[in-house]
């Protein structure tokens, strides 16, 4: 049999009138005879405000966030992980880490803390108090990573949220509202907008093809996006192999499946029916879990198509007065985080992290169920979550929530909780996740201070 080095070009698209899909990594893409080259690690990164049960005083004795023992024979049953356990072998648990430049350093910053804090989760900056235009925190681990790992993809990062956003002016306590927003900043200077409409970004993702107004016909007809390439999707077929086809097809149908009910939430949104969020963009379901999963579906196809390796997601906004009855407990957001140290209250708001928590599986199902080279998408990904914020009864900063799942091409083993010395800088995972994931010409990161042992 002649073999030749004929094969599919990584950057190969379907492209059709307003659409452009990218495709997924498929073996035809390799030359003959030669091995999958490993591209650079996934990251997605995911802040949920407003601290944890566990970091209260009585919390932490009742584990309610990290487990008690350390290691790799920990028990997530007391914790707000508990719905991790079938990901324990991809699960990286980083506790007692301090976001420090989330503190008040001055007596005018004291009572800010809710308006500062995202800006210093990912950045681990301090932010300038400001109430104006002249914004200055620090460049954000998502945008640090993707300028040096996500240059080569057709775009660099995707930012997402679900609450509704200011964006501009005066939040509270002299600082500017894009602190509050946004998490993502490609420079201390330069914050990122973030996206709530999931149709938004499936746009990003897939509708760049043609001109403004071939997308925007596309767009108001009832038809599937995968309706503009069927011929490119039939002509590429006749060159592929049966495995290749089989992956093409299922990446072809969760595209649409996730259209589909980005489509269906339109209509319901566009049909006169009274909307528990009126004021939300038509793409964006009233129901909360429903949003959620649009989301880390969304983040899901992007990583599997190649159009980006690297996201940030922002779950909620602080001082959201969002309840979720879901998770046992009917008390708002916000309110139900100023728990007063009390024993019952400490608990629900504990209920409310694991209901947090218990949405994540299903992105890690996704990633593991997708499969990637030599290896799945929750192998070559690094999902990163937590919060700035310790303990939101105090509005202090320390022993903040943190967990990673993946192994991100091996950077991380996964199985194991490891419980920092007291005053270590969250800053300090980030340096050594950067170090891992193939980054190693940066000396610090933030307010680091050294590597930790994960």
């Amino acid at each position: 049999m002649l073999i030749t080095k004929k094969h599919l070009s990584r950057r190969t698209m379907l492209r059709g009138m307003g659409a452009a899909i990218s495709l997924p990594f498929l073996e035809s893409m390799l030359p003959a005879q030669t091995k999958p080259k490993k591209t650079p690690p996934r990251l997605a990164c995911i802040e949920m405000v407003h601290g944890s049960a566990g970091a209260n005083t009585y919390g932490a004795s009742k584990n309610l966030w990290a487990p008690a023992a350390t290691g790799h024979d920990f028990d997530l049953a007391p914790t707000s992980l508990i719905s991790l356990q079938p990901y324990r072998d991809y699960l990286t648990i980083v506790s007692n880490t301090d976001c420090r430049n989330a503190e008040a350093f001055e007596l005018g910053e004291v009572g800010a803390d809710h308006f500062r804090t995202a800006a210093v989760f990912l950045t681990q900056s301090k932010p300038k108090m400001t109430e104006g235009s002249d914004v200055y925190a620090g460049t954000s681990l998502d945008q640090f990573y993707a300028q040096r790992a996500g240059q080569d993809t057709p775009v660099p990062s995707i930012q997402l949220s679900i609450e509704s956003l200011a964006l501009s002016g005066a939040c509270s306590y002299g600082y500017s509202c894009v602190y509050t927003d946004l998490i993502s900043w490609a420079s201390p200077t330069d914050p990122l907008p973030m996206t709530r409409d999931p149709r938004v970004v499936f746009e990003q993702l897939f509708g760049d093809g043609g001109t403004a107004e071939l997308r925007k016909e596309r767009r108001d007809s009832s038809k599937s996006i995968l309706d503009y390439v069927t011929r490119e999707v039939g002509r590429l077929k006749r060159d592929l192999g049966a495995a290749d086809r089989s992956r093409l097809d299922d990446y072809l149908d969760d595209v649409r499946e996730v259209e589909r009910r980005i489509q269906k939430i339109e209509q319901y949104n566009s049909s006169g029916e009274t909307r528990a969020l009126p004021d939300a963009p038509i793409g964006v379901p009233d129901i909360w879990e429903d949003h959620i999963r649009l989301m880390f579906d969304l983040q899901a196809l992007a990583f599997s198509s190649g159009v980006t390796r690297v996201s940030a997601f922002k779950m909620s906004r602080d001082v959201s007065q969002r309840v979720w009855p879901e998770s046992g407990v009917r008390t708002a957001f916000h309110a139900a985080s100023h728990h007063g140290g009390k024993p019952q209250s400490v608990e629900d708001f504990g209920k409310i992290n694991r209901y947090h928590v218990g949405m994540v599986p299903y992105f890690l199902e996704k990633l593991k169920n997708t499969a990637d080279g030599d290896g799945n998408l929750l192998d070559h990904t690094v999902v990163l979550y937590g919060s700035g914020m310790g303990d939101g009864n105090l509005h202090n900063h320390k022993r903040c929530p943190l967990f990673l799942a993946g192994h991100g091409n091996g950077a991380l083993k996964g199985n194991l909780h490891f419980k920092a010395p007291d005053g270590t800088p969250m800053a300090n995972v980030f340096l050594t996740l950067l170090h891992r994931m193939g980054i190693g010409n940066v000396e610090t990161f933030g307010d680091s201070t050294g590597e930790v042992e994960i």
